[in-house]
């Protein structure tokens, strides 16, 4: 791993590291968000009935209409370990860190920490404003606040925090994600290399939610392991869903 990678990452490792064998029985462990059968452990939130579905161990996402699905409960300090892959070229999607497990009306997407999934070919199907393309670093893990959450990026593109390496893969092939979220801070690592970060959310405790953005996208082996909780003020809390 790069000496890039300070805080938190170091502190978690080092927490493991202090620990010794005889404490071993007390780690945190990876545990399964999406067992491959069904869809326990998941919350509709805005979409179709026939949205989300299980398919060869496979949770698919028809990709309509947009919204999202969240976990039960909410979570603070983790590490999150996905796998995507998006079957349309220049699909969209992505997964929500700290998440308000509802949508306000007039709204389809949820305030949060908005993790970006896109396929490659979405640059070229998106110009901007001045005719030109949007950057290629914007498809491969950009982070930033939806909804109203904020954050300081570690690479700025404008509120936006883009990768300094691009290397997703495109249409019907597998890319992981690992994300590390502690203490307001989050870094993404991108098939095996951590390209991307932002620190000082104002949202620190959520649901985590997948998002359904209009072209069909596949996921696998969505795994979280929880890490000790800071200290948090109530503002910095999702509101629970009950």
């Amino acid at each position: 791993m790069k000496t890039r990678i300070l805080f938190p990452l170091a502190a978690v490792l080092t927490f493991f590291a202090v620990h010794s064998p005889t404490q071993a029985e007390g780690l945190p462990e990876y545990r399964d968000l999406f067992n491959g059968k069904d869809l326990a452990g998941w919350v509709n939130v805005n979409t179709a009935d026939d949205t989300w579905s299980v398919r060869d161990g496979l949770l698919v996402c028809s990709g309509h209409p947009i919204g999202v699905m969240r976990t039960d409960r909410q979570y603070e300090n983790f590490l999150l370990h996905i796998e995507w892959r998006h079957m349309e070229a220049g699909g969209n999607s992505g997964v929500f860190a700290w998440c308000e497990g509802s949508v306000p009306e007039g709204r389809r997407l949820p305030k949060g920490m908005e993790i970006q999934m896109l396929e490659l070919d979405w640059v070229n199907q998106h110009r901007q404003s001045d005719g030109s393309l949007p950057p290629i670093a914007y498809v491969h893990g950009e982070l930033f606040g939806a909804g109203g959450l904020t954050a300081v990026p570690d690479n700025p593109r404008g509120s936006r925090s883009k990768s300094i390496e691009n290397r997703c893969k495109g249409k019907g092939e597998w890319n992981v994600y690992d994300v590390v979220c502690v203490d307001g801070v989050v870094k993404l690592a991108v098939n095996g290399k951590f390209v991307n970060g932002v620190s000082k959310s104002s949202v620190k405790k959520g649901y985590l939610c997948l998002e359904s953005e209009g072209a069909e996208i596949h996921f696998r082996n969505i795994k979280i392991m929880e890490l000790p909780p800071g200290i948090l003020k109530p503002e910095e809390i999702a509101p629970v869903v009950k």
